[in-house]
C-alpha cells in the first residue's frame, strides 16, 4: 500500500527461550515522531494471535499517523503469569529503544489490548515499576512507561477467572490474594494511573461490560482522563465486523489526539 509501510516478523525480544515478534504499520509521507501504538491480540491466554490486528486496526491507524505495533506474549500453555506481562514490557523497552528508526515518540507510546490482551495491556499501564514484570526480554533499564491505555473488551477484573481451575496453567493452583491483585487491572486504578479508553459491548458473554465499567468509575472518581465507549447489544468480537473496527480506530485516534498531544516545538534563540 502506498499510503503505509507493513513490516512483518520483526523480533524485539526474547520470551523465555523463543523470541518474541510483532508486526509493524507505519504511515508514508510522514515528517517528525508521532505516537506509537502497541496492539496486543486476544485469546482467552490460550492464544495470542497478532495476524488479524493489521487489517482490522493498523491499517486505519496508520493512515491517521500513527505507527502500530501488533504485538503477541506467551501463552498459558507455554508459561504462567507473569510471563505474558514480561514480553509485553519487552516490547514496549523495545520500542522505546528503537523509537527513532521508527519514528516514534518515545514519550507518546500507547498500549492496547483486547479481551485477555487488554488484561494484560491494562496491568502495563499501571504497573511500569513492578520489577517482577520486568523480566529479562531485552534492553534492560529502558522505562516501559506508556502515555495511554485503550481497552476493547478487557478483562479488567480477573479475580473470579483467577480461582478458575481452567486457568490453574496461568496464574496457578488456588493462588493467594496479593499474586491476583498484583495481576489484576482494576488494583492499579489510582490517580497516577495514564489516560484511558474502554470500549466493550453490552451483550458480551465473555467478559461483562460491567467490569469495564466499574474501573472507569473507579478511574474517573480519582480524576485520571477516562472516556468509556459502550456499544448497545453488542457481544465480544464485535469489533471484528468492519463497521465497528472503524469506530474503535476512530475513538482510539479521538482519544490519542486529546489525551496523548505531541510536545510543542521549542524555538532556538
Amino acid at each position: 500500500m502506498s499510503d503505509v509501510y507493513i513490516e512483518q516478523n520483526v523480533v524485539v525480544a526474547k520470551g523465555g527461550k523463543r523470541d518474541v515478534s510483532v508486526d509493524i504499520v507505519r504511515p508514508a509521507g510522514t515528517s517528525g515522531l508521532v505516537p506509537g501504538i502497541l496492539f496486543l491480540p486476544g485469546g482467552g491466554w490460550n492464544t495470542a494471535d497478532r495476524t488479524p490486528l493489521t487489517d482490522r486496526y493498523g491499517i486505519s491507524l496508520a493512515k491517521h499517523g500513527y505507527v502500530f505495533v501488533a504485538g503477541e506474549y506467551r501463552v498459558m500453555s507455554e508459561a504462567p503469569w507473569p510471563a505474558q506481562i514480561q514480553d509485553v514490557k519487552a516490547t514496549i523497552r523495545w520500542m522505546r529503544a528503537n523509537s527513532g528508526n521508527l519514528g516514534i515518540d518515545p514519550d507518546l507510546i500507547v498500549v492496547a489490548g483486547k479481551s485477555a490482551g487488554g488484561q494484560i495491556a491494562l496491568v502495563a499501564a499501571g504497573a511500569p515499576d513492578v520489577k517482577e514484570f520486568d523480566g529479562n526480554g531485552g534492553n534492560p533499564g529502558v522505562s516501559s512507561r506508556v502515555a495511554g491505555v485503550v481497552g476493547v473488551s478487557p478483562a479488567s477484573d480477573i479475580r473470579s477467572r483467577a480461582k478458575n481451575p481452567d486457568f490453574e496453567p496461568m496464574f496457578g493452583k488456588n493462588p493467594t490474594d496479593e499474586f491476583v491483585t498484583a495481576a489484576n487491572p482494576v488494583s492499579y486504578a489510582g490517580a497516577d494511573y495514564p489516560p484511558t479508553l474502554f470500549l466493550h459491548g453490552t451483550n458480551d458473554d465473555r467478559v461483562h461490560h460491567s467490569l469495564t465499567m466499574a474501573m472507569y468509575q473507579k478511574l474517573e472518581a480519582v480524576g485520571v482522563p477516562v472516556d468509556l465507549h459502550l456499544f448497545a447489544g453488542q457481544d465480544h468480537f464485535f469489533d471484528r465486523k468492519a463497521h465497528f473496527a472503524k469506530s474503535v480506530t476512530d475513538a482510539m485516534h479521538l482519544f490519542i489526539s486529546r489525551y496523548v498531544p505531541a510536545k510543542e516545538a521549542v524555538a532556538t534563540p
